[in-house]
């Protein structure tokens, strides 16, 4: 079993530091810490977002040019936990504890990770039931109309990258990752945990797009529902839908994809597989309808509420 938990928090450096508060506020996190050169979101579970100046010296090198992701910190299970691993890394890539407790090293794209015993708690809430045919869950109760979205989590992140081999063994076999899935030497979806949501962590080599960079974040939030209420409440503030709502095939999330000026694309998700020991890993031919079984461009106008044209 991995001592990696999940997604503890991440750290954007960005050109525009008022412009992130205003998209971070706006997509429903809580901000925390405001200093003139520093900014710190929560989620409902408290991982965090941390957005700084892209030029701030204490910043790690960025993997690609203009706003995007700098550092990425897993949480771990425990300090025991936190210490077996700091070694095992060591052996590989080497580790450096800074002031604030974190270990951290280089990937093998250049992407600076830490790892901390995890800050990230349960919250008590509860999302809508569906009602499907064999199994009625809400009974007397309407589903929620949601006006904006409160993500309860920070869930995954998404890397294009030109050493996909390369990264793959070092998250699967020195991290202890687990393979969800996988499209054979173009992309692999790994999770932390044994038992857990589809993936933490996608990797895809897909160089006519971007040969190395930042994909997306995604945030879970509480249902379906809460997906489709937060996007519309971004289109009604200006923010630009990529893509979305939709539904992914692979993982059975619903989605929906906003461009985010800290760098690329930011997700609301829900209602993606949950897996055990159990699962056995598929693979699949990269397509359209294996990213996307239907989706909308450009989002919902949120005043017709009807597809933007």
């Amino acid at each position: 079993m991995g001592v990696i938990t999940g997604l503890d928090q991440i750290t954007y450096g960005v050109e525009d530091l008022n412009e992130g508060k205003r998209f971070f506020t706006d997509w429903g996190l809580r901000l925390v810490c405001e200093e003139e050169d520093r900014l710190l979101f929560e989620t409902l579970e408290l991982s965090q977002i941390e957005i700084k100046l892209i030029d701030d010296p204490g910043l790690p090198p960025a993997i690609e040019d203009g706003s995007t992701v700098r550092e990425v910190i897993w949480g771990v299970n425990t300090q025991t936990g936190l210490d077996d691993l700091s070694g095992k890394i060591r052996d590989k890539r080497g580790v450096v504890k800074g002031e604030d407790g974190i270990i951290r090293c280089v990937d093998p794209s250049g992407l600076t990770i830490g790892f901390r015993t995890t800050t990230r708690r349960p919250t008590h809430i509860v999302g809508s039931p569906t009602n499907c045919y064999g199994k009625i869950s809400r009974i007397n109760q309407p589903s929620k109309l949601y006006q904006r979205a409160e993500p309860v989590r920070l869930s995954h992140i998404v890397w294009f990258t030109d050493k996909i081999d390369q990264l793959v063994t070092f998250y699967r076999d020195v991290l202890e990752f687990y393979v969800s899935d996988s499209y054979p030497g173009e992309g692999i979806f790994l999770r932390c945990q044994e038992q857990g949501g589809h993936h933490d962590l996608f990797l895809l080599h897909n160089p006519e797009v971007k040969p190395r960079g930042l994909n997306h974040v995604s945030f879970m939030v509480r249902d379906i529902y809460e997906v489709f209420g937060g996007g519309i409440h971004m289109e009604r503030l200006g923010w630009e839908t990529q893509i979305g709502p939709g539904r992914h095939p692979i993982s059975s999330a619903i989605f929906w994809y906003v461009k985010c000026p800290c760098g690329a694309l930011t997700e609301y998700y829900a209602d993606e597989d949950y897996l055990t020991k159990d699962w056995v890993p598929r693979e699949f031919q990269r397509s359209i309808e294996n990213f996307a079984e239907w989706s909308i461009t450009g989002g919902i106008d949120s005043s017709t509420r009807k597809q933007k044209i």
